[in-house]
């Protein structure tokens, strides 16, 4: 796998598999359900995919917003491809809503609502939430 997959923790953060695509926890949650959409290649522009990925990357994504919509009830979601400091094609997915949402006792609250996602305040999960937090959000995916 690509260094940016393994940075977002792969395979313990792992939720989904395509052909070209991963579907991973992102570690650090931004707002509850936040997700990385990451390319398995090594390719670091995104015109660099191979024409199947495109095609691939919608199914993917459809995946994704039914299953949050089942997990989080997002009110709307964000696409995010910064790739600054992590070179590989890859999304961070945040799911947006006006009211924190509550998950294994903790609030996780969407501090950037209305405006952009203040990716700053994301709440870092530990190793025992994020195998949690995985297990739950992938039984949304079936």
């Amino acid at each position: 796998m690509n260094q940016t997959v393994e940075k977002f923790g792969y395979p313990a953060t792992l939720i989904r598999e395509f052909e070209h695509w991963l579907v991973l926890l992102r570690p650090d949650q931004v707002t509850l359900g936040s997700l990385v959409l990451a390319a398995r290649g090594d390719a670091t522009a995104y015109s660099a995919l191979p024409t199947e990925a495109f095609a691939e990357q919608a199914d993917a994504i459809s995946a994704i917003e039914k299953a949050l919509a089942k997990f989080v009830q997002y009110e709307r979601i964000n696409y995010l491809m910064l790739m600054m400091v992590d070179p590989n094609v890859h999304f961070h997915v945040i799911p947006r809503y006006s009211a924190p949402r509550n998950w294994n006792g903790s609030d996780f609250p969407d501090a950037g609502w209305p405006g952009p996602p203040r990716l700053e305040l994301a709440i870092k999960l530990d190793d025992e939430a994020i195998a949690e937090l995985v297990k739950e959000i992938s039984l949304n995916f079936r």
